[in-house]
């Protein structure tokens, strides 16, 4: 049976941990090792368990890019792995076509994975991603867990830029990895900003309901401080967990007060889907937009442009984060330097809903 050992870090000269370092640190065979790498089932529990320690501790990575290279003859297209939250989500369908199209012809091919608003199961992807050691990682903001930054570092050392998009946070970053975005709490500053100008006293904004959508919270924070320091009343509320639309009709509910008529005059909502929801609803109960309420959202979907009245929205650079994005690993990955922060535009867009 193995015995407990010292923990060993992972080797730092290269960038890479060997099997015989993690059959060391489990203190077992790296026959042993790379029967649990290969079969599981096959090795004891108490046994597994101790490997699994070992291979987090070590941040070994099984190289299957070179077995698969080997396999085919060698040669091939180098890889780029990206993390969105949701292929299903179109903001983010944007980006990623505008990485795809900024790839085409430059001998990197796009691979990809979605964390479904996940820290957790973006480490288990990056540990998977990381075994066919790509030549570039896109990860979707800047909050990981613990063990997702040390991957991070160690795709780094092995010179594969790391690029965050969709935040724009220098100043309050401490991995030092590239971003490419923009600042949500200014954001939701300026959703703020622009209820009040149009005279609004009572304000509300309507959160993502999914926990980790970190960036839909920010653009709160942001517009909850705008407001306090206009000393203006304003609430933040949560949206029930449901499809888009339908929770947006729900969240409607929290807004308004026992007769059925809103408690606050004006409303910002985490994005497009949830507000184009609430308008939907509103209209439903005899409420007149802006009369009655103002809504504001975020994202510019097309569906909030065809409502009448037409969602006023903040419009934000999805294609172009992609691009970005593909044009600064491209430059990374020819000059062996990190590829600069790029902070990109996005536009306040007053339709006739406020």
């Amino acid at each position: 049976m193995p015995t407990d050992t010292v923990p060993r870090h992972p080797r730092r000269g290269h960038g890479r941990a060997t099997l015989a370092d993690v059959a060391a640190a489990a203190g077992v065979t790296a026959i042993t090792v790379s029967r649990y790498l290969r079969e599981p089932h096959r090795v004891a529990s108490e046994t597994g368990t101790t490997i699994a320690r070992a291979l987090s501790e070590t941040g070994y990575m099984p190289n299957k890019q070179a077995g698969a290279l080997a396999s085919a003859g060698g040669g091939g297209a180098r890889m780029v792995a990206a993390l969105i939250p949701s292929i299903a989500n179109s903001i983010f369908a944007e980006t990623v076509q505008g990485l795809a199209d900024g790839l085409q012809g430059s001998g990197c091919e796009l691979l990809l994975a979605s964390t479904d608003y996940s820290v957790e199961r973006e480490e288990e992807q990056l540990r998977a991603l990381l075994g066919w050691f790509p030549s570039a990682i896109v990860v979707t903001g800047r909050r990981h867990t613990a063990a997702a930054l040390e991957l991070m570092h160690q795709a780094r050392a092995r010179c594969a830029p790391v690029i965050e998009i969709w935040d724009h946070h220098p100043e309050a970053r401490g991995d030092g990895f590239t971003q490419i975005g923009f600042d949500h709490a200014q954001v939701g500053r300026a959703m703020a900003e622009h209820l009040i100008e149009r005279g609004h006293r009572t304000l509300a904004y309507v959160d993502s309901g999914v926990a980790e959508d970190f960036r839909a919270h920010e653009r709160g924070e942001g517009f909850i401080a705008a407001a306090k320091a206009r000393r203006v009343r304003a609430e933040h509320v949560t949206a029930p967990r449901a499809e888009a639309i339908e929770a947006g009709r729900q969240a409607l509910a929290a807004l308004l007060d026992a007769r059925g008529r809103p408690r606050v005059r004006a409303a910002a909502f985490a994005n497009d889907h949830l507000a184009c929801g609430a308008l939907l609803e509103a209209q439903s109960r005899g409420l007149q937009m802006p009369r009655d309420l103002a809504l504001l959202g975020f994202g510019d979907f097309a569906l909030g442009r065809q409502l009448a009245p037409a969602l006023s929205t903040v419009q934000v650079p999805r294609l172009e984060i992609g691009q970005a994005t593909a044009r600064a690993l491209l430059a990374a990955l020819a000059s062996g330097q990190p590829a600069p922060d790029h902070a990109l535009p996005w536009a306040l867009l007053a339709r006739a809903s406020t």
